[in-house]
């Protein structure tokens, strides 16, 4: 009987689809580089034993331990999940698209598309049902997203300050340290959202 070890922050995931293609892209990205599990943990700061569960089909890691090993590795969280673009154009259907985070009342995060290396821009939709949160460490220094609000209200919470986006409106935030998205209305939130790590310093927005 296989054991599934779930150590991921993010509950449920599209587990067997997002396992199986974790598992296989990254033992081949991280051989491609020539490392070691204990090289790769050291670059990456994340346990021998998680990226061994993972390797094995048989962890969900957050969205933060795909962040910090895609960043080890010189890649995007997109080619990890495999929806980076690898031609002038690539096309990624409904069905392909993988959702990395499920909240805890039905709320999905779903990564769309994204740019392949370490310039990583990713598309993202966000469902979440009242009362919901999903709070971030921080991507790299200089990143920033581009947000739009399909539906209900979305706050976000960053250098101790609260912002409310409603329905129709859009923004951009830097969030390169601790942030959060919730959904504090009675109705259903539908954002998306552009994820950009350029790795080059943003003063302003």
């Amino acid at each position: 009987m296989t054991r599934k070890v779930n150590i991921s922050t993010d509950i449920g995931a599209d587990v067997h689809n997002v396992n199986a293609t974790l598992s296989r892209k990254l033992k081949a990205l991280r051989q491609n580089h020539g490392l070691t599990l204990d090289e790769l943990s050291k670059l990456s700061g994340v346990s021998k034993g998680m990226l061994v569960e993972i390797e094995k089909g048989e962890a969900n890691p957050s969205i933060a331990i795909l962040c910090k090993t895609a960043s080890a590795l010189g890649v995007s969280v997109a080619d990890i999940v495999d929806v980076a673009e690898t031609t002038s154009i690539r096309i990624v259907s409904k069905e392909d698209a993988q959702t990395l985070w499920r909240g805890p009342k039905g709320g999905t995060a779903t990564l769309l598309v994204g740019s392949s290396g370490p310039e990583m821009i990713e598309l993202w939709r966000w469902n979440m049902t009242a009362g919901e949160t999903f709070k971030s460490p921080g991507h790299s220094k200089g990143s920033f997203e581009l947000l739009n609000v399909e539906s209900g209200v979305l706050t976000i919470e960053l250098e101790n300050k609260s912002f409310e986006i409603s329905a129709g409106s859009s923004a951009i935030a830097k969030t390169d340290g601790p942030h959060s998205y919730s959904n504090k209305g009675k109705k259903d939130l539908q954002f998306v959202m552009t994820v950009a790590e350029l790795h080059r310093q943003r003063t302003s927005i």
